[in-house]
């Protein structure tokens, strides 16, 4: 190839070896921001504009019951927040980020079109019925089920390919550590992310909902297909301006290898205490020994016979049999946080009860003027604005404003803030309860008991409370949840911080599931009504919601043994520690972490919108 672009006059030579010293340009920059950011806003227009109605087109089009409806959503969410994690793994470990937000993006458009034919298509629906009110409906054979189903699954499977990774690819792009700027380039970025995220989040509540209600399925879903056109199509149409680093050894992987070692090490006695160079850790590490708490895992880092553990350059020569003290250390914190973790599962399954909900307010006047209503699938944008109302007023107005009152900075503890979080979505739980015991009994006093269609003369607004109550809940016990492992964590371990929040929904969407199918069974015996009927007037939503309450209760009192049982925070630690030595150093501790959460805690703003 070379000798083919020789040139044969002088002339051509020149111009040939001026253009050979040119400078190749680099990769990345600020000119793939606007391609990586459409791509993520345009896949969360379409896929949570699918979502708020779903419980709707469900009953009517596919005719089944509430319950069996409900259960299908759960389990579409679980697997929505399930497959990031998977995402990440295969990231990391496999194709990198490029591949794997590519491939999410084909995958989930092939769902959103399959999604879209289902309404398009007539055979590929069970016959028209009025689910409500006739007594038997056509149920869907078992291809139709399959269609929907398989668009359900790519959509979730798409979702796990682009959300894990598309902050980081971004990221990969602009983190330039020998430009002085880099600091506030990936700052201005994250804000950039952050703010396409919510407002893609409050267009899928709001437009795409009002789509549907108008203007039928087969735009309502043909509108988010071509959305998701538009994001696999702006992605890879810049696919030569991206800078693509290739997968490395993941964390899990790790983690795995430090199980097996201590297993296979079982045998091998401790050291002395004072023989710290019998474990294996890295070069220039500050650990050189590991901490005494879950000792069991230690066996995986102690060096038996070094002629046969080490390697020349004196890593592990096999890493299934011996590790380092750091990765020892980084599954122990894991292992720590699983308790205070879990307590957090409860307050997901209360946040995740929106189809019924929904069913409330569309059975409620929604007016705001004579002209205008809300959609009844847009109510949960009152999560999303009471949690960035509070969380803006928090940050800007009440730490400041009693910062100065006590002359020093002044800031909630994250166990403090998330045991907040869960009082408050217990007490969300038991306002949805008495909103919907009047409700029930306006509706049965007006004699719609058995016309579950009828909209009551009570304004809709007053569920408005409830979704207000979970929002303050996200924002206290979700942003507290998160900062407390990104604050416990080592910094190598700041990506599982996120993929830990996930997880949880994705734990409380199959919890919330076994909870409703188990009301569901025990309620309707003898051919009863139950609670959770198809005709709403007839059930007992209430007491469901009050169900939760008594569920979320029992969880802070859990919560709170928890916490005693963890033990003080680091930064309390330190805190005590500082003033025990007679040094000042609060204001510092505060700065630092400050700054680490808003440089890798960022990642919490777009998890919190994603659990609406």
């Amino acid at each position: 190839m070379e000798k083919m672009e020789e040139p044969a006059a002088s002339g051509q030579g020149e111009v040939m070896t001026t253009h050979q010293h040119t400078p190749k340009r680099r990769k990345g920059g600020l000119i793939t921001m606007p391609f990586i950011i459409a791509n993520e806003a345009f896949e969360k227009v379409a896929s949570y504009g699918l979502v708020p109605n779903m419980i709707f087109y469900l009953i009517k089009d596919y005719h089944m019951g509430v319950a069996q409806a409900t259960t299908t959503i759960f389990l579409w969410n679980a697997a929505t927040n399930f497959m990031p994690l998977l995402g990440a793994f295969i990231s990391d470990s496999y194709l990198g980020r490029f591949l794997t937000i590519g491939l999410g993006s084909i995958t989930s458009l092939l769902g959103m079109i399959l999604m879209w034919l289902t309404a398009m298509i007539p055979q590929l629906r069970p016959s028209p019925c009025e689910q409500m009110t006739q007594t038997s409906c056509e149920t869907p054979t078992a291809g139709q089920m399959a269609m929907l189903v398989s668009s359900m699954g790519l959509i979730s499977i798409g979702a796990g390919g682009i959300r894990p990774c598309s902050l980081a690819f971004g990221a990969d792009q602009l983190d330039n550590r020998a430009d002085p700027k880099n600091e506030r380039v990936l700052e201005s970025y994250f804000g950039w992310y952050y703010a396409s995220t919510a407002i893609a989040v409050l267009i899928a509540l709001t437009a795409i909902v009002y789509i549907q209600d108008h203007h039928g399925w087969r735009v309502g879903y043909g509108v988010p297909a071509i959305l998701m056109f538009l994001s696999a199509f702006l992605f890879f149409i810049a696919s030569p301006l991206y800078l693509k680093q290739k997968a490395s050894t993941s964390l899990f992987t790790g983690f795995a290898q430090v199980l097996v070692a201590a297993y296979k090490n079982r045998k091998v006695p401790f050291p002395p205490r004072d023989s710290d160079s019998k474990y294996h850790h890295a070069k220039n590490s500050e650990s050189i020994a590991p901490t005494e708490n879950l000792r069991f895992l230690n066996k995986a880092c102690i060096i038996g016979n070094p002629e046969q553990d080490l390697a020349p350059d004196a890593s592990a020569s096999n890493p299934w049999s011996l590790c380092t003290v750091e990765r020892v250390e980084e599954l122990k914190a894991i292992i720590r946080v699983i308790p205070l973790w879990s307590t957090g599962i409860m307050m997901s399954i209360n946040v995740s009860q929106g189809s019924f909900q929904l069913l409330q307010a569309s059975s409620m006047d929604r007016h705001l003027t004579s002209n205008f209503q809300i959609p009844a699938g847009s109510f949960s944008t009152f999560v999303v604005i009471s949690l960035a109302a509070w969380v803006v007023l928090y940050d800007r107005a009440i730490l400041p404003l009693a910062s100065k009152i006590k002359g020093k900075p002044v800031r909630l503890g994250v166990k403090l803030r998330m045991g907040i979080g869960l009082f408050l979505s217990c007490v969300a739980m038991v306002v949805a309860g008495i909103v919907e015991n009047i409700r029930r009994r306006k509706a049965i006093g007006h004699g719609y008991l058995n016309n579950p269609q009828a909209v009551l003369g009570m304004s809709a607004l007053w569920l408005v409370p409830q979704f207000c109550l979970n929002g303050l809940a996200e924002a206290f016990n979700g942003i507290g949840q998160t900062e407390f492992y990104y604050s416990e964590f080592p910094k190598s371990l700041s990506s599982i911080a996120g993929a830990l929040f996930g997880l949880g929904m994705a734990v409380a969407n199959l919890l919330a599931t076994v909870i409703l199918s188990a009301v569901d069974h025990l309620t309707s015996k003898g051919g009863k009504d139950g609670w959770v009927p198809n005709n709403i007037n007839k059930g007992h939503y209430d007491n469901y919601y009050w169900l939760l309450a008594i569920m979320s209760s029992v969880n802070l009192l859990y919560f709170l043994f928890c916490s005693w049982a963890y033990g003080p925070c680091k930064e309390q630690i330190t805190k005590v520690r500082d003033e025990g030595n007679g040094f000042n150093k609060e204001e510092e501790e505060l700065s630092i972490l400050g700054t680490m959460i808003k440089e890798e805690g960022k990642v919490l703003e777009g998890e919190e919108l994603s659990r609406v």
